[in-house]
């Protein structure tokens, strides 16, 4: 049995120590109120700063970057960071982009990550489609990761990435056994797109949990941006009517260690 501490930093940024390990996903450190244009007429403005700043978050042994192109994902702060880490996993187009060593990954590859003294980390890329179906050619490559080691009781820690539910989200619930999800929600949406969603909902999150079945979900990359249509009030609502997919919810307050056991 493992106890995992997370740290929500904000927006999808979490500190995931396990093991010895550190390790970082999609960090996000710039101040809030600039807004940031993600092409074909989309943009958000940040609305939240981080919980923890960059100069605090200490040493990171990986970096596990579902997509490098969305400033809500990987700002410039963020990007300063990436030199620090021991080992940077992200898509393999955007391991092209950022280049220095990025290890990139298709849904379904493996790599690890090896330090003596500590279990070895195997981190499996997993599908995430970020829109609707169609829209691959304006949002670009996503991908989720879902990291597994010896010892572990209930299952991966799966971190989703900014997907909406498909197929190859639910291919998650059939191929793994996940003990921790970390689920990106908000339903992600554009004025110029209108009711199309670029994320997972409420009721979404539903679905996939009754799935795959977790011990523990984690929602993040819900707040703290103009673009997300749903907060918690919305997944709260959703909830009431699933008393057993709500138990398993734990609300990670920013800046404040939850611990899980994995």
């Amino acid at each position: 049995m493992s106890v995992l501490t997370l740290t929500h930093v904000g927006g999808p940024t979490t500190l995931l120590e396990v093991e010895g390990w550190r390790i970082l996903t999609d960090p996000t450190f710039d101040a809030p109120g600039r807004t940031y244009r993600f092409g074909w007429g989309t943009s958000s403005r940040k609305i939240t700063g981080p919980a923890v700043p960059a100069s605090e978050i200490g040493p990171v042994d990986a970096v596990l970057l579902t997509h490098d192109h969305h400033a809500d994902n990987l700002d410039d702060t963020g990007r300063d960071l990436l030199p620090t880490a021991g080992a940077v996993i992200t898509t393999a187009s955007g391991a092209a982009r950022l280049g220095h060593g990025t290890r990139g990954l298709g849904p379904w590859d493996t790599t690890r990550l090896l330090a003596p003294g500590r279990p070895t980390i195997t981190v499996t890329a997993t599908p995430a489609r970020h829109g609707p179906r169609g829209s691959h050619f304006v949002v670009g490559d996503v991908v989720g990761f879902a990291l597994t080691w010896e010892g572990q009781e209930h299952g991966s820690v799966w971190i989703s990435g900014d997907t909406v539910l498909y197929d190859g989200v639910r291919d998650v619930a059939r191929r793994l056994t996940v003990g921790s999800a970390i689920l990106h929600l908000g339903r992600v949406g554009f004025p110029v797109t209108g009711p199309l969603a670029y994320t997972m909902g409420a009721r979404d999150a539903v679905e996939l949990v009754q799935l795959i079945r977790p011990a523990s979900v984690v929602p993040v990359h819900y707040e703290g941006w103009s673009h997300f249509r749903q907060g918690r009030d919305e997944l709260v609502t959703a909830l009431r009517d699933e008393p057993e997919v709500a138990e398993r919810f734990r609300w990670a307050t920013p800046g404040e260690p939850l611990g899980l056991t994995v």
